[in-house]
């Protein structure tokens, strides 16, 4: 090949700096986030609010840059570590604070102390095992290659193994979303909470599948229902934020446990079967 065909064929130096620049919002929203999370009350609950939109709206900037820079060939090591870190921060460290901030610290000062004392702990335990849990994720992720859930699915569909940190971040924002960033303000929404932020955790180190969506082409011959589709779910996003953010984030995670209980169901009935049809026998004595 020769230097002018080169040229042609690798992308200018600048064109690298795009997918760089989704990664800088992830990071910014993150941070964002964090702040805000630190700001919030019981007596201004908009800050956990405003933290809650802030990683859902990242979700969209971590799910661009990848997909930005295939599109141009602007692939490289170092956009790679760049969103591992940003999603580090952005999907892990401001929800955990989100939780702990929202879920157990603005517990009424009226309850028992020591309950009270003791969800903030065990509260502060599971947001880190959240965390860790994610930051593990993330690690897994970056070292598998082609990696195959214990439970596959359709041949024809793409999977991730084990809930995306992105997704498990989206679940805590959207229920903080839907109280209106109004803190938890008893102590069973509070092991509800504990409860869910635990099972968050489980779900990401998991090796179960969760559908990817890598399938979807939005280039596809038919760019005028995917522009009204697109609209539509503006729209309702803009309009009903509260209950559809809710919505699908549940809908996902559910969607997970759902195809792991079927398909242990599934082999269950299958080895049931097997020994109805091939009964041992015994020869007699």
């Amino acid at each position: 090949m020769s230097t002018e065909e080169r040229r042609t064929t690798r992308p200018k130096r600048g064109m690298y700096i795009i997918p760089s620049v989704f990664t800088s919002g992830n990071i910014a929203a993150g941070y964002f986030a964090i702040t805000q999370s630190l700001q919030g009350s019981a007596l201004q609950p908009h800050h956990f609010d405003y933290a809650a939109l802030a990683i859902g709206f990242a979700i969209p900037f971590d799910a661009l840059d990848g997909r930005i820079a295939r599109m141009t060939n602007t692939t490289s090591e170092f956009g790679k570590e760049l969103d591992s870190l940003a999603d580090v921060i952005t999907f892990g460290v401001a929800p955990s604070i989100l939780a702990f901030t929202w879920g157990f610290t603005m517990l009424p000062a009226s309850m028992d102390p020591t309950l009270r004392q003791k969800l903030v702990e065990f509260g502060a335990f599971l947001c880190f095992l959240f965390l860790l849990c994610g930051a593990g994720r993330l690690a897994r992720f970056n070292i598998s290659h082609n990696p195959l859930p214990k439970n596959p699915g359709k041949p024809d569909r793409k999977y991730f193994v084990g809930m995306p940190i992105p997704a498990a971040a989206g679940v805590i924002a959207s229920v903080v979303h839907l109280f209106h960033g109004q803190p938890v303000f008893n102590w069973w929404l509070a092991v509800t909470w504990m409860l869910l932020v635990a099972l968050l955790g489980f779900l990401m180190v998991s090796t179960w599948r969760f559908w990817s969506g890598k399938e979807i082409n939005l280039s596809s011959r038919h760019p005028f229902q995917t522009l009204i589709l697109l609209g539509v779910i503006v729209y309702s996003l803009a309009m009903f934020s509260y209950m559809i953010l809710f919505l699908f984030a549940f809908i996902y995670m559910f969607s997970g446990i759902f195809a792991r209980a079927a398909y242990s169901w599934r082999r269950g009935r299958q080895a049931g079967s097997s020994t109805v049809s091939n009964p041992t026998t015994t020869t007699p004595e």
